[in-house]
């Protein structure tokens, strides 16, 4: 496949799940949807090695041979995250030991990726199952594991090859018990094979060392696979992999969550060295509650890993009970899939199963197989996605802002939460979301990524711990005449979670012009008039332009936002948390002062994304999440390509509910 011309469109099929053969049936309903790519093989390792190194793909073989007849791709999943049980009975540390202790058998990422044996029989199943298929014409690419992670493996054997990590790392004993903090409460160690469990650590900097291990032996683990992979594949073959976000659960505790941010347990920046295409699985609320948030964070994520489009492996169909689609919705969701720049929509997954714990976690044909109303709506799109390809494919986007963060950000505040149940990624969506209904698009970008020389802005929301390159690179990105917005309790500590012992911010008290050394919780505290939140820092101005105050009888005399400019850029610093209209006015604000005019005309529930097309042709997304019927003066001279109408300047432009309309730049 071209995946430059193509748009890959398809499901997750497991034919091994079945009650009855029904492979050609499906095959035919899968081409009569439109689809041009399956992906299998990832969840059933106990199926294609029965016994150790006792190989059968004849399912594989048979669901591959099939999709070729009908003319569809296949991408192949390495089946790691779910072991046989022969090699739990082989080697019983190859379940992982917890901060819960030993792993049971049965559940799926419930192993040991550092374990030799677990080892040894993933490398034997990869090797064999990319040389069984890599030859074979209609499979496209690889899926590395499946949303890996960690898994919180901590047991005595990783205590070790932490300590010896430490000892590379560090060198002497001394050294590590300066660095974290070790000597508090008596917790220093003579020499590194007392080095204690990190499970029951009491010092953050040490515990969170622990996680940043964790994270790398996972990050590793996919640079393990690939390389496997890469010795066998076709050179047109990509190896993907399907990243996962922290995933928050449904607030009134039923089964299931949704995709609520940066993942915590492996650093996507890093971990993306293991792929050719960025791959991703993206879920979020439905009917009432779609927002397009989700889809469209996880896609400014994604995105700038590669500077490239990235696939949608997995996104909703049915789902749990809470996500059935409204009509219509399955097409808006596909659309802003695509306007954040993937190349591709899979759903997980093609039908729904009749037993094990994803039973009512519902594929796009329900148990009884018949085509419903979903099946019909994703047929739609099938049809639609083909002709819009030639148009849509390869779309690029441009952004001139990006939101920051780092994955020891995220951790560290799990140990120092700003305020109650705020997490880190809470804050992030605070700003985010601000954004996102102001049709103000950007990037999400780590901060080890070195070169910012493509942003104007650059947004810190809560970047607690600063790496030692991100400071000097603020002041030059200032100098140069960029803009920064730092949110309260950025730049507060280091990498290992130590707090800097000099005036905060830290290293960068003249570029805002301002500095503190006090903060509470606002009680009773206005600022501009709404209220303050959770967390305030109480801003001392040297220089710095006062934008907004505290209201308060004691802290009234104390600034919430500040401006100052630095070199031939404006660094600004809100330092508390305000309801997101009001954050909102002053990222207007901000971003005026940066040269840079949002488009004002729209406000959600309209949301605009836009890119330009491989013929460097404007497209625009104009999608509305709301049941209501929405008409707008048409801002552009354009084309809608899902209709062919044209609209000049002023021209009503009408979208139903939960409509979508693509708009390309027309011809004079």
């Amino acid at each position: 496949m071209d995946r430059k011309q193509q748009l890959i469109f398809g499901s997750a099929y497991y034919e091994e799940y079945l009650p009855y053969d029904r492979l050609e049936q499906d095959m035919q309903m899968m081409v009569d949807a439109g689809f041009n790519t399956i992906r299998i093989a990832e969840s059933t390792w106990s199926t294609e090695e029965p016994r150790p190194g006792e190989y059968d793909f004849s399912r594989v073989d048979r669901v591959i041979d099939a999709a070729q007849r009908y003319g569809l791709n296949v991408i192949v999943g390495t089946p790691t995250y779910a072991i046989p049980h022969w090699l739990a009975k082989l080697d019983p540390d190859a379940l992982a030991v917890t901060a819960a202790g030993r792993n049971k058998y049965g559940p799926r990422q419930n192993m040991d990726i550092s374990n030799p044996t677990y080892r040894y029989y993933a490398e034997g199943i990869i090797k064999a199952l990319v040389k069984h298929t890599c030859e074979r014409p209609n499979v496209i690419g690889f899926q590395i594991d499946n949303e890996t992670k960690h898994y919180g493996t901590a047991g005595p054997k990783m205590l070790i090859l932490f300590q010896r990590w430490m000892k590379e790392r560090f060198g002497t004993i001394e050294k590590v018990n300066d660095l974290f903090g070790l000597r508090y409460w008596s917790n220093s160690v003579t020499c590194f094979e007392d080095l204690p469990d990190p499970t029951g650590a009491v010092n953050a900097s040490y515990a969170l060392e622990f996680a940043k291990f964790q994270r790398i032996l996972a990050e590793d683990f996919l640079l393990w696979q690939s390389d496997i992979v890469k010795k066998y594949k076709r050179d047109d073959q990509f190896i993907t992999q399907n990243f996962d976000y922290e995933w928050i659960l449904f607030p009134d505790g039923s089964q299931g969550g949704y995709s609520g941010g940066i993942q915590p347990d492996i650093c996507h920046y890093k971990s993306a060295r293991a792929m050719t295409l960025i791959g991703t699985d993206i879920y979020f609320f439905d009917q009432d509650r779609l927002t397009g948030r989700e889809i469209a964070f996880g896609g400014d994520l994604m995105r700038p890993l590669r500077y490239d489009n990235y696939l949608v492996l997995e996104s909703q169909a049915q789902a749990f009970k809470e996500w059935l689609p409204y009509p219509g919705q399955l097409t808006l969701m596909a659309m802003s899939h695509l306007a954040s720049g993937a190349c591709g929509v899979m759903y997980w997954h093609w039908h729904s199963i009749h037993n094990g714990p994803e039973s009512y976690w519902k594929g796009i044909l329900s148990h009884d197989f018949a085509p419903n109303p979903t099946y019909d709506e994703i047929r739609r799109i099938g049809q639609e996605l083909k002709q819009l390809a030639p148009k849509l494919a390869g779309l690029k986007k441009d952004n001139r802002i990006a939101i920051v963060v780092n994955t020891e950000s995220i951790n560290a505040l799990k140990w120092f939460p700003t305020d109650g149940g705020l997490s880190y990624n809470d804050v992030l969506h605070w700003v985010y979301d601000a954004l996102y209904n102001l049709n103000i698009e950007c990037d999400i970008i780590f901060s080890q990524q070195q070169d910012w020389s493509r942003y104007d802005v650059l947004i810190f929301p809560q970047l607690y711990c600063a790496h030692s390159t991100v400071v000097p690179r603020i002041r030059a990105f200032l100098e140069r005449g960029g803009t920064v917005f730092a949110t309260f309790r950025s730049f507060f500590a280091d990498k290992h979670a130590r707090i800097f012992p000099d005036c905060q911010p830290h290293g960068l008290t003249d570029c805002f012009g301002m500095t503190y050394n006090q903060f509470t919780k606002p009680v009773d505290v206005t600022v501009d008039g709404v209220p303050a939140e959770h967390w305030m820092e109480l801003l001392k101005p040297d220089i710095a332009e006062v934008k907004a105050k505290y209201n308060h009888r004691y802290w009234g005399e104390y600034a919430a936002l500040t401006r100052n400019t630095f070199g031939k850029g404006h660094a600004w610093y809100l330092g508390t948390m305000v309801p997101t209209e009001k954050l909102q006015e002053y990222l207007l604000e901000m971003l005026e002062d940066a040269g840079i005019q949002p488009e004002t005309s729209l406000r959600w529930p309209l949301i605009l994304r836009s890119g330009v097309s491989r013929e460097g042709r404007k497209i625009r997304f104009l999608l509305n999440y709301s049941q209501e019927d929405q008409t707008v003066a048409s801002p552009w001279d354009c084309i809608d390509l899902r209709t062919g109408r044209h609209y000049r300047v002023g021209d009503a432009l009408s979208l139903g509910d939960w409509g979508a309309a693509i708009l390309e730049e027309d011809t004079p």
